[in-house]
């Protein structure tokens, strides 16, 4: 067979580099992604671009606003950059996801993810059932059993009474820090079951032979353990932030945004202005403010999460 016989049968090469042409196939292997691609279209895409258009509105409760309402365009964002306390609540809302979800949440997983690997005897199921309960409770029934805990006259208050040092109104003297305890222990649990279920992955040998070695327990942690359960963390990292970022009903329970609003993170202020001040389009922006952060620490995250090419 003669080389132009050859090409003729065969056909033109691919010139290299070309990517090739999709065919039916793979619209095939596509075919069970429309439904999921549809619902979040539907359910997702959907009511971010809505809202995006109502903090361009000023949508109103009530009024001739809530019957015709206007375009406005970026008003609302310019009243927001020159708004005191909206940097205030946005400040409040980064120390309380830091306190809470990355630092709290992550730390104390870890720790009970740790004790219980090594734990032997009753200690186990005891401790795992405690933080689990937390977790499994109905939002609303745990932000009521906190409340009841922090309030004035509460748990907390009666257990340190009985040591002379009782008589703090927490929710009012100290309301962040109740909320980001509360909000610890209401999630430490799924922190802990994650890193319990990246744990169980490293190999016993590694970190034993490591301590032959002479490595120390931190040593053999930082240094074994933490780079083989990297990806673990980061993924929880980013679930557990963008969970606290939106966290309303803990807080609202608690304390309402306040005393005034010193505990008012993005999504309470949100809510009083759309629903207590019946600015619907003024907190449709800040509610939009809330997601453009969600997203940033989502793309930091997945960014920590790309798998490194040699």
């Amino acid at each position: 067979m003669t080389v132009t016989t050859a090409l003729t049968t065969r056909g033109p090469r691919r010139a290299a580099g070309t990517p090739a042409r999709s065919g039916p196939g793979t619209l095939v292997k596509l075919a069970p992604l429309l439904p999921a691609t549809a619902l979040m279209a539907v359910f997702l895409a959907g009511p971010i671009a809505y809202a995006l258009y109502g903090s361009l509105t000023n949508t109103a409760l009530s009024g001739y606003r809530a019957a015709d309402p206007q375009f406005i365009g970026l008003d609302n964002y310019a009243e927001l950059i020159g708004s005191g306390e909206f940097w205030t609540s946005a400040w409040l809302t980064l120390v309380f996801v830091l306190a809470s979800a990355v630092v709290g949440q992550n730390v104390l997983g870890m720790a009970l993810a740790l004790l219980l690997r090594t734990a032997r005897g009753p200690l186990r199921p005891v401790v795992s059932a405690l933080v689990v309960t937390a977790w499994v409770l109905p939002e609303i029934v745990a932000a009521f059993a906190l409340y009841a805990f922090f309030a004035a006259d509460g748990t907390l208050d009666a257990l340190l009474g009985a040591v002379g040092a009782g008589g703090t109104t927490w929710l009012v003297s100290f309301p962040v820090m109740a909320v980001i305890l509360a909000n610890v222990w209401r999630g430490t649990a799924f922190s802990m079951m994650v890193y319990g279920a990246a744990l169980s992955e490293v190999p016993p040998d590694v970190t034993e032979a490591a301590a032959l070695d002479g490595a120390s327990g931190a040593q053999r942690f930082f240094r074994i353990t933490v780079p083989m359960v990297r990806r673990s963390i980061s993924t929880n990292l980013m679930l557990t932030t963008l969970q606290t970022l939106g966290v309303f009903t803990l807080i609202w329970v608690m304390t309402g945004g306040g005393p005034g609003t010193a505990s008012s993170t993005l999504p309470v202020l949100a809510f009083q202005e759309a629903f207590k001040f019946a600015q619907v389009g003024y907190g449709t922006a800040i509610a939009v403010v809330t997601l453009v952060i969600g997203a940033v620490f989502a793309a930091v995250y997945v960014r920590v999460l790309k798998p490194e090419v040699d």
